[in-house]
């Protein structure tokens, strides 16, 4: 069958897999074959409703991206996630953007705990990114839910950029696209406005978005790190890795010997220590659970998909198995579960947590 190819980008045209590119339903298909206007969905969102949808590339096409970017003068805004920083760093980006500045935004500022003073939050990020090897010109807060957030982040990247292009990069999940159609609508002003001629340069690699002085900002795919819940939750449960209200953390207090689980997504042991609050920090609806470490596994193979759910009984047979990483604590620590939340420890402490096989389960220094 002669392969159909979307109008707008150039990719080929399909139907089965929503998140690759190319996707289009076949309702649309059958439409756009009966007028000759046959657009891949994100070409057709950003046609019709001027919106930006992630998608997904391969690990060589990130990278062929970012040496074009190294090749570019242009201010780089790499996007990261405050609620899951290390799941959100992209390895090497430094070596790759050559000589270019960093602006390092972090994003989802909106869902921390109003008691957290912004300062604190950039500064803590600041010395995540150094131990990472990044060196950022600047750090800045983002929200693509608050106005006022967009507005400041328009202003410092228009401040850093002097007269350059903008590259916008990060992996999936950070939210960048949402970002990005927050800056659309505050460069235009009305998010109704905007025709796909004011994209001149709609490509399947990038999307210029033009600015006045005639610099672009390029809105660029998103990396896919396997290491985060998220690529292991089904659709309605993909809440849970995304929180879009603030959070209310819980305080548990815990006597060595003492499992909490995570829901059915992962487990936390406190093996020895003194009795002390452990803070959770999780989306508002995510179900924690306590119960005795001793006999802890044959809970979770008995309740899984009952009372510890997600996943539900239909998704277990495809959600992988709870792997355990030991962690010796000695001053106050966050134990982070990949793209899904974490745990605070206020003194030492010998503990142990569980996430689904291949998740990322990394500690640092407490945030909050």
């Amino acid at each position: 069958m002669e392969e159909l190819l979307c109008i707008g980008c150039g990719v080929v045209i399909q139907t089965e897999h929503k998140k690759e590119l190319g996707y289009t339903p076949q309702s649309a298909l059958e439409k756009g074959l009966e007028t000759g206007e046959l657009y891949c969905q994100r070409c057709f969102r950003l046609r019709h409703y001027n919106e930006i949808t992630d998608v997904q590339i391969t690990d060589d096409e990130f990278l062929k991206l970012l040496h074009e970017v190294g090749d570019s003068k242009a201010l780089v805004v790499n996007v990261v996630d405050i609620f899951d920083f290390n799941g959100s760093i992209i390895p090497g980006l430094p070596r790759f953007v050559s000589r270019n500045d960093i602006l390092l935004v972090g994003n989802k500022k909106d869902i921390l705990p109003k008691s957290v003073k912004a300062s604190k939050v950039t500064q803590w990020l600041a010395e995540r990114a150094h131990e990472e090897g990044l060196r950022p010109v600047d750090v800045i807060l983002a929200s693509a839910q608050q106005k006022d957030a967009i507005k400041d982040l328009m202003d410092k990247i228009e401040k850093l950029r002097q007269g350059r292009d903008v590259y916008v990069v990060g992996v999936t999940n950070v939210g960048k696209s949402t970002l990005i159609n927050a800056i659309i609508q505050e460069i235009t002003g009305d998010k109704d406005i905007i025709t796909t001629s004011r994209f001149p340069g709609t490509t399947l690699d990038k999307i210029e978005i033009p600015l006045a002085d005639g610099a672009h900002i390029y809105d660029t795919p998103g990396i896919i790190h396997r290491h985060q819940m998220a690529h292991y939750l089904s659709g309605k449960n993909l809440k849970f890795a995304s929180p879009r209200k603030e959070i209310k953390p819980k305080t548990y207090q815990l006597n060595p010997e003492q499992t909490l689980f995570l829901a059915g997504l992962g487990r936390f042991d406190f093996i020895a220590g003194d009795k002390q609050g452990f803070t959770a920090f999780f989306d508002n609806e995510l179900k924690l659970h306590r119960t005795k470490l001793e006999g802890a596994t044959e809970f979770y193979q008995k309740h899984a998909g009952s009372l510890l759910v997600p996943p539900t009984k239909a998704e277990l047979g495809t959600f992988p198995e709870l792997v355990r990483h030991e962690f010796t604590i000695t001053e106050k620590t966050d134990v982070v579960f990949s793209g899904l939340g974490w745990i605070r420890l206020n003194s030492a402490a010998k503990v142990a947590a569980w996430a689904p096989k291949g998740v990322g389960v990394v500690t640092r220094k407490a945030i909050i």
